[in-house]
């Protein structure tokens, strides 16, 4: 026989604090990263087991862009999330990400170093590694390719020259941009990376193309005024 406890259905929300009507009355921006995790997971699941649910997984995870990070193996071994819930939170995540990108067909003009930063933060978004990139820009600093050199590189001096300018040469690219994460969140540049700028700024006006800029994006904090750092901006490109 069935407990009667266990017969009773599950609490309900009063309507301010379900995320649902709070979405209904107002908008996303005043809902909680929890009550929005929750709006994704809660399609099987009363509300209050969602947003209880959804505000564990914030706790394990440590924060929604550490959660972005998790694979959907990883995810569906969390309490409370099967296979078809992992998905659905990467999907979710996804989609969100790709808001922050250029729209298909749109090719962004790159003219100051916050315009980069913004450009590379969708693609640099939940990187557990290191990507070094080359941008290509035509004569209007409009992108004409952003060129993957390496992934997961400790040492900068690793960032060959012929890496960096082969596409450049092979497309009679005149200037490009170098641009590369650090997942940490911190921008600042490191030894390696001011020495790695300036060997390939030198080898760029050999070659004959210049080389703009070189911005490394971070994560954005409240602990810091930027997540980006521009070594053009901080006169480190020349030795």
């Amino acid at each position: 026989m069935t407990h009667p406890c266990l017969a009773l259905p599950p609490p309900l929300l009063p309507p301010c604090e379900d995320p649902a009507s709070r979405l209904m009355e107002g908008s996303a921006n005043y809902l909680s990263d929890a009550e929005l995790l929750a709006l994704v997971i809660g399609r099987n699941m009363a509300a209050a087991k969602a947003l209880d649910t959804a505000r564990i997984l914030l706790i394990r995870a440590g924060s929604l862009r550490q959660l972005a990070r998790l694979s959907v193996v990883e995810l569906s071994r969390l309490p409370g999330i099967g296979r078809s819930t992992a998905c659905a939170i990467t999907g979710a995540l996804a989609m969100g990400s790709r808001l922050t990108a250029p729209e298909p067909g749109t090719r962004p003009q790159l003219e100051a170093p916050l315009a980069v930063a913004e450009y590379c933060r969708s693609a640099f978004l939940g990187k557990e590694q290191e990507e070094f990139h080359v941008l290509l820009l035509d004569a209007k600093h409009v992108l004409l390719r952003d060129q993957l050199v390496t992934i997961g590189l400790l040492d900068r001096s690793q960032v060959h020259a012929r890496e960096v300018f082969r596409t450049a040469i092979r497309e009679s690219c005149a200037r490009i941009i170098l641009a590369h994460n650090h997942p940490s969140g911190d921008p600042t540049p490191s030894s390696q990376d001011i020495a790695c700028t300036r060997d390939l700024t030198a080898a760029g006006k050999i070659i004959g193309i210049e080389v703009l800029d070189h911005v490394i994006v971070g994560i954005p904090s409240g602990s810091r005024s930027r997540y980006w750092c521009s070594l053009r901006e901080q006169n480190l490109m020349q030795a």
